[in-house]
């Protein structure tokens, strides 16, 4: 068989009613193509006159947004370039050749020119999502230009005739389908303005009212601007919201386009987290709020506005595609969050200090989830004690290294997830003189890890996961107040006591003087499997019940009492206690074995 070569031919009608019905997830979007094509057609007027090329007077660019009720029609008008019968022939009756491309490659040469929003030159089809008859009336600005009427019902067939219109620009008449009549309503329309054109370049009027602020905060330089505008500016786009802690301007012009203000909010736990409140946008021009490929996943809690022309976005100008250029955005903004938060902790370390509540989810998420965030975070994370004191680790390694260092040389760490409910044996690690790191958050089940993985021989351990000689064990001797066989049989009946409360390991050691008879403690590691389990990051090794250990002291008396008392009621009913005491030290005694521990210590306390 003979080789041939030709076209793939593409026929309009068949791609038509594609474009019309499934390029856009949202019809309203039409909106902001329109009134985007408006906003390009004014800019490149303004280029043209700085050019010189245009000579003529420009006057007030605005676009106005109309209304029609009667009629059922809205309408988007410009003073912009306009388009001549040749030009309509060429941008709108040729899908996807965009105006603003050629414009562009025509003043390549020239950086001004690309201000410019339009891309694929597909927008202006959007409207046939809405409208079930389009009109086009322009007038160019070239000199001597006729005025030209295109009409189109969204079939591939289509009308260009001269028009009437003596100003120039373009004005887009859509006739409403019955689908679409909710675009007549002005609530409507304003809301959709408001959310897609509110930053726009260009003054847009709607009902005699302009609707947007054509020089945003992040278009300024930050050395003019001031914290009671960045204050100001959060407020517009997050109101009734408290002030942030503080901001982040991003203005980078090499090797990418970035501009943008990150605030850091009040930590609020109402927050859903996963869901963004950073909006992104293109040229002014917003785009979408999912901004998770531009945003490392550990900022994803901070507010505000991202703005670049090098994010790819795919032919619908909705969603973004992944390149290189949105790895080095998300590497960039993670590299300016870490050196601000280092610039606040270097020069206001008080200040700093003062706002660790509120930043410190997202300064350990981003030290757990990107490796060079860490190495900058280690000068700046702090660690919170139990008595309020805030350190930074080698700070905080110094304080602790001669008191929690144990016989084999390794720095022990102690830390409480609920000083309240861990109460005693918080006093109990305070009176020995040792300091306690206080983890609370969501995240310190992981942030343990880090810090262990961090710090070269060192181990965090919960206050509660074991006596304190065991925790920091310096090697010394207890001596035991029972015999091996009075500690075998003590440990049986508790064992078989224990059964009747739950499941319970029992474990026979002379702990220190000061230690409980009895002492409750929970495995470190299972604590930490259970933690995670919880969060839903060890799913696939399914769940972890919550598990304890009970230490009999053998080094204490009651315990020698305990073991050598012949009265069998009376060491059923000592027993009871001394479980009853260990379970409320641990929060775990309510319901009826409180009520009956409370009626029980009134019966000892008569005898």
């Amino acid at each position: 068989m003979q080789v041939e070569t030709g076209s793939i031919s593409i026929h309009t009608e068949n791609i038509f009613p594609i474009i019309k019905k499934f390029l856009y997830s949202d019809h309203e979007i039409f909106l902001r193509e329109l009134v985007s094509n408006a906003v390009d057609a004014s800019q490149k007027l303004k280029y043209l006159s700085s050019r010189g090329e245009f000579t003529g007077e420009s006057g007030a660019l605005k676009i106005s947004v109309k209304i029609d009720s009667d009629k059922k029609t809205l309408h988007i008008v410009d003073r912009g370039i306009g388009m001549t019968g040749e030009e309509v022939k060429k941008y709108i009756n040729q899908i996807a050749f965009s105006g603003a491309t050629e414009f562009l490659n025509k003043y390549k040469e020239k950086p001004e020119s690309g201000q410019l929003i339009g891309n694929f030159g597909l927008g202006f089809y959007s409207a046939f999502m809405v409208a079930s008859e389009v009109e086009i009336v322009s007038l160019s600005w070239q000199e001597g230009a006729q005025a030209v009427r295109w009409k189109c019902d969204g079939s591939t067939e289509f009308t260009l005739e001269a028009a009437d219109k003596t100003d120039r620009g373009t004005e887009i008449i859509l006739h409403l389908n019955s689908d679409s009549e909710e675009f007549l309503q002005s609530h409507r329309i304003q809301s959709i303005l408001e959310k897609y054109c509110r930053f726009m370049p260009v003054e847009i009027e709607f009902e005699e009212k302009i609707i947007n602020n054509t020089k945003p905060l992040w278009t300024r330089k930050p050395a003019d601007i001031s914290n009671e505008e960045y204050e100001k500016f959060y407020e517009e786009l997050f109101p009734y919201q408290p002030k942030p802690l503080f901001w982040i301007h991003l203005n980078v012009d090499f090797p990418f386009t970035l501009t943008g203000i990150l605030y850091f909010p009040k930590y609020r736990p109402e927050i859903e987290p996963g869901k963004s409140r950073i909006q992104l946008y293109s040229r002014q021009v917003f785009i979408t709020d999912a901004v998770k490929e531009v945003v490392p996943d550990f900022l994803m809690l901070l507010e505000g506005v991202l703005d670049s022309p090098d994010i790819p976005l795919n032919v619908s100008r909705s969603f973004l595609q992944a390149d290189q250029n949105v790895k080095k955005i998300n590497a960039h903004i993670s590299k300016k969050v870490a050196d601000k938060l280092t610039e606040i902790f270097r020069e206001n370390r008080e200040d700093f200090t003062a706002k660790w509540e509120d930043i410190q989810m997202f300064v350990k998420y981003g030290m757990l989830s990107d490796e060079k965030f860490l190495e900058k975070a280690k000068e700046f994370c702090l660690l919170q004690t139990t008595e309020g004191s805030y350190h930074t680790f080698e700070e905080y390694k110094t304080l602790v290294a001669e008191k929690q260092t144990d016989k084999d040389g390794k720095l022990i760490l102690l830390y409480s997830n609920n000083p309240e409910l861990q109460h005693t044996y918080l006093k109990g690690a305070l009176d020995k003189g040792y300091s306690v790191l206080k983890m609370g958050t969501m995240i310190d089940a992981h942030f343990t890890g880090l810090l262990e993985r961090t710090m070269e021989n060192v181990s965090l351990v919960s206050i509660d996961s074991g006596s304190l000689d065991s925790l920091i064990d310096k090697g010394e001797e207890r001596t035991a107040l029972l015999s091996e066989t009075e500690s075998g049989d003590l440990k049986k009946e508790l064992e078989e006591y224990l059964k009747t409360i739950g499941t319970y390991t029992v474990e026979v050691k002379a702990l220190g003087e000061q230690e409980p008879p009895l002492l409750l403690t929970q495995p470190e590691f299972m604590r930490r499997m259970r933690e995670m389990s919880a969060l839903g990051q060890m799913s696939m090794m399914g769940n972890f019940p919550e598990t304890w250990n009970a230490v009999l002291n053998t080094a204490h008396p009651l315990v020698a009492g305990l073991a050598r008392e012949t009265d069998a009621i009376k060491k059923k009913e000592l027993t009871a206690q001394i479980t009853d005491l260990a379970l409320l030290s641990a929060g775990k005694l309510s319901g009826p074995r409180m009520a009956e521990f409370v009626k029980r210590s009134l019966g000892l306390m008569g005898k």
